[in-house]
């Protein structure tokens, strides 16, 4: 049984009276210090202390040192959550460098792209992983890159540092993680970076085009994660369990950050598959389980089939996209956790800002995506202790609307990014004149609490009327057989454009396209009824790192399918 909210805050305000900044390896020290025994990456093989994760990290960081990584200097890390990610992210800070964490699902142009534009002196990558060969990419891309670095492709780049993740693995002539981690004899602490300089520089997935890299400062990353710790009323030794990637603020910051305040573990999974997320649960002894509401989905329809002990199960976090009606309820019921919360957020806001409290009213994760995330000492007092503050514009006309209107949100706070890495000009068109960060996201605000309405750029006019995809549907996943519902839209001659439904069916389930246009136009006005109606399966729905739809890319494949030039 969990202590109450306020007495479980009061113990984090007790220990931390007042904000220190740090860089976060010296926040991984500070942990190390207070409890270098206790386990903090665990896996089914086996478990590292506090103490065994700064020791590897500094090997690492002595590696990475004397491969010719300088203060400042740019490092990519392509790594899927294997224990070596959290020992390289530390030795990345620990050398004084700036980390690039990379999507692992980039295909061989996309992983060019971020490699070339952030500038990386060094890469350390899995040689493979599920069927993406990432050594094979590099041989077309920097042919000879085991010994010559990036070539004529990427001049910034020195070296590639190589995980193998299999006993035949690897490439002989490449360094391996091991041996750039071999030892710390001669080892000399760098002198200590800014924890107002950058720690990450963070590549979007890109809903509506090319990543960009968003600039994260250490203290940034280690005020929210705190905010993450205090918001959620972590008690010590609190236990998450999670297979969202590390590269990603949702598992870097509210997982593998957050429990460095409470002494905690994170029990990371390399890929998503419902069954083992409980099986993980209950072998581990997790406290917690961050997700997805893809992921929710099939985790409930897991526990539906098998019977596990879920009894250590005390928090679930359902976050970072659009949720089905009923969800909530169902994960209550199926998963019996004392507490659920739901949020809002995205990387060029250190991850989330707005976040239901544990005691909110159930009414709260039904209908909002959370409050404006009060996250204690780590706060700025002139915000009220919040990280960032958002107001909700006319997207038209740029005029400030009142409170319950539904608009643009724009952002602003210490936890917002400053930019993009050079990139001026769309860090430029990111921000109003007077410093708002535009989100490109619609919604309102009511007493504190924030309701996402849709995207400003997926708001389509059909015949000259305005359509919010979400409000379609939301109405789509009311539909029995329906589990998610995306909608974008496609050129039409007469309509100007006109929407199309990309559905997934719940397990067993189908539906055909009358139907469900019937559905819709029984329940909203007669612009805002899909014309066409698509099948699809949600592995193929192509999204970000946080489950959101990449639109863009659906519509091109809408048009594509449906003959529309």
């Amino acid at each position: 049984m969990l202590r109450p909210v306020h007495e479980r805050q009061a113990a984090l305000e007790a220990r931390f009276p007042r904000w220190v900044p740090r860089t976060i390896d010296a926040a991984l020290d500070e942990a190390a210090r207070e409890f270098p025994d206790d386990p903090y990456v665990v896996t089914d093989e086996r478990s590292w202390t506090y103490r065994e994760v700064q020791e590897w990290s500094v090997r690492l960081a002595h590696g990475l040192v004397q491969a010719g990584v300088q203060p400042g200097d740019h490092v990519g890390l392509m790594m899927a959550n294997y224990p070596e990610f959290v020992a390289v992210k530390y030795a990345i800070s620990r050398a004084g460098a700036v980390c690039i964490p990379i999507n692992f699902l980039n295909r061989r142009d996309e992983l060019g792209y971020v490699v070339r534009q952030s500038n990386a002196v060094l890469l350390v990558t899995m040689d493979r992983f599920r069927n993406l060969d990432y050594l094979g990419m590099l041989d077309e891309l920097a042919p000879g890159w085991e010994s010559g670095g990036g070539g004529d492709a990427f001049p910034r780049l020195r070296k590639v540092v190589v995980l193998p993740t299999s006993p035949e693995g690897g490439r002989p002539a490449a360094t391996t993680v091991q041996e750039l981690g071999a030892t710390a004899e001669g080892w000399q602490p760098v002198a200590a970076s800014d924890p107002d300089s950058p720690a990450d520089v963070l590549y979007t997935s890109g809903t509506t085009g090319d990543p960009k890299g968003v600039l994260l400062t250490h203290d940034m990353l280690l005020r929210t994660a705190y905010g993450s710790a205090y918001g959620r009323a972590f008690q010590p030794g609190h236990r998450v369990l999670f297979s969202l990637p590390m590269y990603h603020v949702y598992g870097y910051l509210e997982g593998l950050l957050a429990v460095l305040f409470v002494g905690g573990s994170i029990v990371p999974q390399l890929v998503f598959d419902p069954m083992q997320t409980l099986r993980g649960i209950e072998r581990h002894r997790a406290d917690d389980v961050l997700l997805i509401p893809v992921m929710t989905l099939g985790v409930l329809d897991a526990a539906r089939q098998g019977d596990h002990d879920l009894s250590s199960l005390t928090a679930v976090i359902s976050s970072g996209g659009q949720s089905p009606a009923g969800i909530w309820d169902e994960i209550f019921e199926l998963l019996q956790p004392e507490e659920v919360t739901t949020g809002y957020g995205m990387s060029e806001t250190t991850g989330s800002t707005t976040v239901t409290r544990p005691d909110d009213p159930r009414d709260k994760l039904l209908t909002t995506n959370g409050r404006l995330r009060d996250v204690g000492v780590a706060g700025d007092p002139a915000l009220g202790n919040r990280l960032a503050v958002y107001k909700v514009i006319d997207p038209e006309t740029g005029e400030d609307l009142p409170p319950g209107s539904v608009g643009e949100l724009l952002v602003r706070g210490p936890g917002v990014t400053p930019g993009y890495y050079d990139k001026p000009q769309e860090t430029a068109a990111a921000f109003t004149a007077d410093g708002w960060l535009r989100t490109g996201d619609l919604g309102r605000l009511d007493d504190d609490y924030l309701t996402l309405v849709g995207r400003n750029k997926d708001v389509y006019r059909c015949g000259g009327e305005q359509v919010v995809p979400k409000q379609v549907e939301d109405v789509l996943t009311t539909h029995p057989s329906v589990a998610q519902a995306h909608i974008v839209p496609l050129k039409d001659q007469r309509m100007g454009e006109v929407g199309v439904a990309y559905v997934v069916f719940k397990p067993g389930a189908s539906a055909t396209e009358d139907e469900l246009i019937g559905w819709c136009a029984e329940r909203v006005a007669r612009f805002k009824v899909p014309k066409h109606v698509l099948p699809i399966a949600a592995d193929q729905i192509p999204s970000t790192a946080s489950g959101r739809p990449r639109k863009f890319l659906l519509a091109e494949m809408a048009a594509q399918r449906l003959g529309v030039a």
